[in-house]
């Protein structure tokens, strides 16, 4: 009798940041240039490392397939985002919230997987460097980026098939600037606790995991940086790792603290912050990091930029 007297919900309000109304078109057109930079940013990278045989290294070919991750990445969130910011209503189909939430959390496992790819190509790189060439080839750098986006896509599926089957009847407002497991759990009319443990088992295998895997190459390549006789030779190791660990730390730093806990409420501020800055940011920076600070990157854009200048030039 009880079920058949509940409204099954079938749309959901995403609340974003509250109290934000009066600054939505500025909040908006900051979002918009952000993703459009976001885009073009890793576009660019990717295109560069593709069309430059230079480039065409182990390194850089990971470099470019997380630079294509990203723009995905922020397509599954961010012109959701952008349009609520300009809407009244922000609502999202039932299915269209599980669709994100799988999307966004399968491209997440992905890059978890991928940067733990990358760190093993840097061990090697540096820790056995002799049979480096071999060890890393084309066949095997296209094999490990393949199974990152096979795993990373089936790590959610449970998560997501666990969460249809929950009754939704009461409030249908999620307090996020997107859908995820943890609002969608603390709508529904029932005990959540073994989504919540599903849910805390998966992210902790795919985040300690992946980043104890990361650590481990670290402390590894450190060892072996440190032994290097000349400080020249240390710093052109180091360099070659240094924007991966930075990018390592701002991912990982954010998706620890937001999904390896094993609680039902939670700051919704906090959440909104650190969603931020997994979601948005680090895209964002990912292709500043990697072309700031790396050479190679920067030489062949320049020498891209030459190129198109001679071309257009007989023209004038």
């Amino acid at each position: 009798m009880q079920g058949s007297n509940q409204t099954k919900v079938t749309e959901f309000i995403i609340v974003g940041f509250p109290n934000t109304q009066k600054i939505n078109r500025f909040l908006f057109f900051l979002l918009l240039l952000v993703y459009l930079f976001t885009i073009v940013g890793n576009l660019l990278v990717f295109t560069i490392i593709r069309t430059n045989s230079r480039l065409h290294t182990p390194m850089y070919f990971f470099v470019s397939v997380l630079s294509f991750l990203e723009v995905w990445y922020t397509a599954t969130t961010i012109p959701k985002m952008l349009s609520n910011l300009l809407s009244e209503r922000k609502g999202i189909s039932f299915t269209g919230c599980l669709l994100q939430t799988y999307f966004f959390h399968s491209l997440g496992a992905t890059e978890c997987y991928l940067l733990t790819a990358m760190a093993y190509d840097r061990y090697l790189a540096i820790c056995d460097p002799l049979r480096y060439p071999t060890l890393m080839d084309t066949k095997v750098c296209v094999r490990l980026a393949t199974g990152c986006w096979i795993c990373g896509f089936m790590c959610p599926i449970s998560e997501v098939i666990l969460v249809s089957k929950l009754p939704f009847c009461g409030p249908n407002r999620i307090e996020h600037i997107f859908c995820d497991f943890p609002p969608l759990l603390s709508l529904a009319c029932t005990d959540t606790s073994i989504n919540v443990l599903v849910d805390f088992a998966v992210n902790a295998f795919i985040i300690l995991v992946t980043f104890l895997f990361i650590m481990i190459s670290y402390i590894k390549i450190i060892q072996s940086i440190l032994m290097i006789r000349t400080t020249e030779g240390r710093k052109k190791a180091f360099s070659t790792c240094a924007s991966h660990l930075i990018v390592v730390f701002l991912f990982f730093g954010s998706i620890i603290f937001m999904y390896v806990r094993l609680k039902t409420s939670y700051s919704l501020d906090y959440d909104r912050a650190f969603a931020v800055i997994y979601a948005v940011l680090t895209p964002l920076v990912n292709p500043i990091i990697y072309s700031l600070r790396n050479k190679e990157i920067l030489k062949a854009i320049r020498r891209r930029i030459r190129l198109k200048s001679s071309v257009r030039s007989p023209a004038h």
